[in-house]
């Protein structure tokens, strides 16, 4: 490969990486557009009414953003629409929710010997957040049951994301995660529709899994500094189980309720371990004694970070393993997807004598830049 030919590869790569951190930028300063799903918590009332629960971005959904595409508003020829009403006051938006339940009721969102119509009970639009951080609302329905009615299925409507539908005040209550479009199975008043230990472990595979791709940029980072340190398989392995290690710890502990630790320590912290092992790999191109001991202690707080999504969805009772070992599962294997990708991007070049100085070590640098970002930014912005 002559000198020129290099020069063109390293100035490509570059190129890439640095639209690839400038697009991670813009993302982290966006915070506000970020979708999540909506988790509906379902309640049946001495079998005469039902009342469903929502924890809802209602600007996204009375925006018309496609929840099953977009992964953040910005993407969607709605994000403008979404940016209007993020900047309405609480009481502003609320007047406005009659219209989403209106076209809910003609889907028919829930159903059981007949479409259910649901009326508002209560809106709670939080006013005293930053604009810089995401709306959460909380929605209360009700409807009146058919008689003779015994079973409820809840449709989902297609363009609506991700729903975490967990049904309350029963024993083995169903929980179901649904995407847009989707209808769950008939739930019977009484409860006993709870998921098999199978079905909770799959079910969870591939929540983790879309929490490190597409979503989890920060744990994306991470992974590829622990990959630019060197294409050898022994210095990756030990890194990624010390950190694979280390997270599974702390995120079982934080599921369990047993550690918790506030998100705006955390996250701060997360962007500082990613600026750590991107900086150690332009300084060393080997795998320091030290090394994996540190990367163990960053997985500890990357633990909690993935422990507080999973404390959003809410493990089911009952299942709580199998979908906890079916998360940490999706997020391994969204790891090694991350360091498959960087193989099949950069590892041709990983044996040639100048991979280090024109790809891993500038890779490196864009690493520590954006993750030097997002640290001055979740503490002082």
């Amino acid at each position: 490969m002559t000198s020129s030919f290099r020069t063109l590869v390293t100035k490509l790569l570059l190129l890439l990486a640095l639209s690839t951190a400038g697009a991670w930028a813009s993302l982290s300063r966006v915070m506000a557009h970020e979708l999540v799903p909506t988790i509906a918590d379902l309640t049946v009332v001495d079998g005469q009414s039902v009342v469903l629960d929502f924890r809802i971005n209602l600007e996204a959904f009375l925006a018309g953003v496609d929840l099953d595409v977009a992964e953040n508003t910005d993407d969607d020829a709605a994000g403008e629409t979404y940016t209007t009403l993020r900047g309405l006051s609480g009481a502003d938006l609320a007047a406005r929710v009659p219209q989403l339940v209106e076209f809910w009721n003609t889907v028919p969102l829930a159903e059981s010997s007949a479409p259910l119509a649901f009326g508002i009970t209560s809106v709670e639009v939080p006013d005293d957040l930053s604009a810089e951080l995401p709306r959460i609302s909380l929605l209360r329905l009700t409807a009146q049951m058919p008689d003779a009615a015994s079973t409820i299925t809840v449709n989902w409507p297609k363009g609506s994301g991700a729903l975490v539908l967990r049904q309350q005040g029963v024993e083995e209550p169903f929980t179901g995660y649904l995407t847009g479009g989707e209808s769950s199975p008939a739930i019977a008043f009484g409860g006993g529709g709870a998921q098999s230990l199978m079905g909770a472990f799959l079910a969870y595979i591939p929540v983790g899994f879309d929490h490190i791709l597409p979503k989890g940029l920060d744990h994306i980072l991470f992974v590829l500094g622990l990959f630019f340190l060197s294409t050898k398989l022994g210095p990756l392995v030990w890194q990624v189980s010390a950190f694979t290690l280390a997270h599974t710890v702390t995120l079982a502990l934080g599921a369990l309720g047993l550690v918790k630790i506030n998100p705006g320590l955390v996250e701060p912290l997360i962007a500082a371990s990613i600026v750590f092992v991107a900086v150690e790999n332009i300084f060393t191109s080997g795998l320091n004694p030290w090394r994996p001991v540190v990367i163990f202690a960053f997985g500890l707080l990357h633990g909690l970070g993935f422990a507080s999504v999973l404390g959003e969805f809410g493990l089911p009772e009952g299942q709580f393993v199998p979908a906890l070992i079916g998360f940490n599962i999706g997020v391994e294997i969204g790891q090694l997807t991350v360091i498959a990708i960087a193989f099949a991007v950069v590892g041709w070049f990983a044996r040639k004598e100048w991979y280090r100085s024109r790809i891993a070590v500038p890779a490196s640098c864009v690493i520590a830049a954006v993750g030097a970002y997002w640290f001055v930014e979740r503490v002082f912005l």
